[in-house]
């Protein structure tokens, strides 16, 4: 009798489990974009992040240990480390190309033709993204007094992840691959919580402190000898018009030696901020800031209830130094 209740619950939960998988099925029949099934329509999510990290190890030859092979010679690592992401890149890159309408008529040889070109062209560029890179971490040994040495900057600094990855972004941004720099930015942003999109323009020294819940949207463009802290937003001062504003100038620009304090909000496509100028924590910005100003809460009101039930007077703080300096 047990083995014929078991028997009869098996069978239960068979037809059950071949009716959920009709209804689901049967869903998939819709039009809708998620339904998309086709396989390897898509650049792989985890191939990519096989390049990111490849492409780290070729920046920073000495810093991050190879677990698939043992090498003798830097000569050696760095060619397969090179072939590797040639490869991949080769595979990924047509795959993406074929969702661009400029490669919409192109077969399938054309692609690939294509994908080598603009992965040529993409290593050829290595050399600069390290210059840069390492002028990246110089503005972080500068300008972080916790910082220990170099090693530790490389190591575990998530603002200089989120640069990098970036910047190495950036260079395939600009040579028009779809789909890949954005997969690569978002890694890093989901290691990090910095969000920083391959579109925008860094200049050399870039200097992210702590960076959790910093935003740098596309059409951004900063200078040389940047500083910002956590919780920056400069993005854009409104998205309602959607696709309509799709390649137009919606970011700020941050020329030379900003240095903007946590929390600051700076959104607009026409808005500037000059030179030398510096933004004071939790200030919002919606206009363009002339060069060398000093921008600031002009005060702070603050309720405090004790624990006593007593609540006392609210109290006003105008800006001090303290004050604007808050990271």
């Amino acid at each position: 009798m047990a083995y014929s209740n078991s028997q009869e619950n098996r069978d239960l939960l068979k037809a059950e489990l071949e009716s959920t998988v009709a209804t689901i099925l049967d869903d998939y029949k819709s039009d809708r974009v998620i339904n998309r099934i086709e396989l390897f329509d898509q650049p792989d999510r985890d191939a990519v992040n096989d390049i990111l990290s490849n492409l780290i190890k070729i920046i920073f030859p000495g810093y991050f240990r190879e677990r698939s092979y043992k090498f003798y010679n830097i000569n050696s690592r760095i060619r397969v480390l090179i072939e590797d992401v040639l490869y991949n890149l080769n595979r990924q890159i047509p795959i993406a190309l074929r969702q661009s309408d400029k490669y919409r008529d192109f077969d399938q040889a054309m692609l690939e033709d294509e994908s080598r070109k603009l992965s040529g062209q993409f290593l050829l560029k290595i050399p600069q993204i390290r210059e840069y890179v390492e002028t990246d971490v110089a503005a972080f040994f500068d300008g972080d007094p916790a910082a220990f040495n170099h090693n530790e900057i490389i190591l575990s600094y998530p603002g200089l992840r989120a640069i990098v990855t970036a910047r190495i972004a950036h260079e395939l941004y600009l040579l028009g691959i779809p789909i890949i720099p954005r997969m690569m930015t978002e890694h890093a942003h989901s290691r990090t919580g910095i969000d920083i999109h391959p579109g925008a323009t860094i200049g050399k020294y870039f200097f992210i402190d702590h960076g959790t819940g910093i935003v740098v949207g596309e059409t951004t463009i900063i200078g040389d000898n940047v500083k910002i802290y956590q919780g920056v937003t400069i993005g854009a001062l409104s998205t309602r018009g959607g696709q309509s504003l799709r390649g137009k100038k919606r970011h700020p620009t941050i020329e030379d030696r900003v240095t903007i304090y946590a929390g600051a909000s700076i959104l607009g496509g026409d808005t500037v901020i000059g030179h030398d100028a510096v933004i004071g924590s939790n200030v919002f910005i919606t206009s363009s800031v002339q060069a060398g100003a000093r921008v600031s809460v002009k005060s702070q009101e603050l309720s405090i209830k004790n624990t006593d039930g007593v609540t006392e007077e609210t109290k006003e703080r105008e800006a001090d130094t303290n004050w604007f300096y808050i990271i």
